[in-house]
C-alpha cells in the first residue's frame, strides 16, 4: 500500500492570521511529506506493507511508527480547520462535552492547558472511548490515542514546527488562536 498527504480542504493562505500561508507550505507540504515518504519507503518489506494506516500505528514501533503516527496524526490536524471555522460544536458532540468537561468553556481551557504543559513535542488529543466518553490526551512526538484503544476527534499538534514561524516560542498563544479556525461540522462526525 502506497500512502499519500491527505489534501487540504483550503488554499495553503486561507488559514490566515491564524497559521500563515508559509507554515502551511512548510508544515503540510515539507515536514507532512516527509513522514508520507519515510513511511511508504520503511513499509517495503515488512509486515506493514499492506496494512492501513491505523494498524500500523496500533502495531508498529520505531521508525515505522514515528512516521506512521505523524501521518495519521497530520491527516487529522490539517483537516480539522476552515478558514469559516471556530465557534462551537453541536449535536452529540456538544452534549458530550457538556456532560463530560461541564461548559464548552471548560473544556477549551483544559484542552489548551494540556498542550502547554505537554514537555517538548507532542499531540494534545479530543478522544473517546468505545462507549463515547470524552478524554483529553496528551502525546509525546507521534503519539495517537488509538494506541490506547481510543478515537482520536480533534488534535493539536504542539510541535514548534506548527507555530514556530507565526508564534515564535509562544505555544500557548498558538493553541488559543487555534479554536479560531477548527472545523466543527468535520470534528463532529468523528465522534
Amino acid at each position: 500500500m502506497t500512502f499519500e498527504k491527505v489534501a487540504l480542504p483550503y488554499a495553503t493562505d486561507a488559514l490566515e492570521p491564524v497559521i500563515s500561508k508559509q507554515t502551511i507550505e512548510l508544515h503540510y507540504g515539507k515536514h507532512h511529506q516527509a513522514y508520507v515518504d519515510n513511511l511508504n519507503k520503511f513499509i517495503v518489506g515488512t509486515k506493514f506493507e499492506n496494512s492501513d494506516l491505523e494498524t500500523i500505528v496500533k502495531e508498529s514501533d520505531g521508525a515505522i511508527f514515528n512516521n506512521a503516527g505523524q501521518v495519521l496524526n497530520h491527516n487529522l490536524y490539517f483537516t480539522s480547520f476552515s478558514p469559516k471555522g471556530g465557534g462551537e460544536p453541536k449535536g452529540k458532540l456538544a452534549e458530550a462535552i457538556n456532560a463530560q468537561f461541564g461548559s464548552f468553556e471548560k473544556f477549551k481551557e483544559d484542552f489548551t492547558a494540556a498542550g502547554v504543559a505537554l514537555f517538548g513535542s507532542g499531540w494534545v488529543w479530543l478522544a473517546k472511548d468505545a462507549d463515547g466518553k470524552l478524554s483529553i490526551d496528551s502525546e509525546s512526538n507521534a503519539g495517537n490515542p488509538v494506541r490506547k484503544g481510543l478515537t482520536p476527534i480533534l488534535g493539536f499538534d504542539v510541535w514548534e514546527h506548527s507555530y514556530y514561524l507565526d508564534y515564535q516560542n509562544r505555544r500557548a498563544d498558538h493553541l488559543k488562536e487555534l479554536w479560531k479556525i477548527v472545523d466543527w461540522d468535520v470534528v463532529s462526525q468523528r465522534y
